[in-house]
């Protein structure tokens, strides 16, 4: 694995785990193919039988599930060192897609090789154990906030929400950083419409809370610089605790 692939992927699994050095070595050793990916392109498709899992190194990406008549329903976003499909070591059919919301990097580790790593590094199986644990907090708060919170409190969930994530792997500071998403993108995790996203951001904005720039609502992709001035009253409008987030090692 080269340096950059093991750099994302323990630098996601050591927020929330200890590893021993011979676990490292271990992880630096999993055999890896790499492929870069556009915007848009469907990395595990809803019915796919898949071999391997996709590590998400550079890039973000999505999970999804597109109803009968064509409306697709964001269930989830992810970030660099995420295994965003990890659930498919055990589950034989993917039950969603896996879609590259910007220009992706991503590693495919086979399955045979992840069983082996697990039976091999007990305390490594348990990493992935609670990846998918945490995983499943995350969507579960994610529900709540479609379905439960206004606009205005969703949306400011959703930005928080990243920032923590983002902040824990140094992609974010001081309540700045960068997402590639256009409001339809942020529409669609948030259920809500594009224009009524943009009437929460300016809300947001004339309160003094937050400044966003470069967030065009069309699919051309941009850099979007948010910067999130007054967190705690965000946190209050929010109700967020970042607890579900479990970002530090289990005692």
């Amino acid at each position: 694995m080269s340096a950059s692939l093991a750099t994302a992927l323990l630098t996601k699994l050591m927020l929330s785990n200890h590893l021993d050095g011979a676990d490292v070595q271990a992880i630096q050793r999993l055999p890896i193919r790499t492929q870069d990916v556009k915007a848009r392109h469907v990395i595990v498709a809803d019915g796919d039988r898949s071999t391997e899992c996709s590590l998400l190194v550079e890039g973000f990406a999505f999970r999804s599930k597109t109803t009968p008549d064509g409306e697709r329903q964001t269930v989830s976003m992810h970030i660099p060192g995420e295994i965003p499909d990890l659930q498919s070591l055990h589950l034989n059919v993917m039950d969603h897609d896996l879609i590259a919301l910007t220009p992706c990097v991503i590693g495919f580790i086979s399955h045979g090789s992840l069983k082996a790593l697990n039976i091999e590094r007990p305390n490594i199986a348990a990493a992935l154990w609670r990846t998918t644990l945490i995983d499943a907090a995350i969507l579960r708060e994610w529900i709540v906030n479609v379905g439960r919170r206004s606009a205005t409190a969703r949306t400011a969930h959703l930005l928080l929400a990243l920032h923590h994530r983002l902040r824990a792997i140094g992609m974010a500071q001081d309540g700045e950083f960068g997402l590639p998403v256009t409001q339809t993108d942020l529409a669609d995790c948030l259920g809500l419409s594009a224009v009524h996203v943009n009437r929460v951001l300016q809300l947001l904005r004339a309160e003094g809370l937050l400044t966003v720039s470069r967030l065009p609502s069309g699919r051309r992709r941009a850099r979007s610089e948010f910067h999130l001035l007054q967190q705690e009253k965000l946190e209050e409008l929010a109700g967020f605790d970042p607890a579900y987030l479990h970002q530090q090692p289990e005692s």
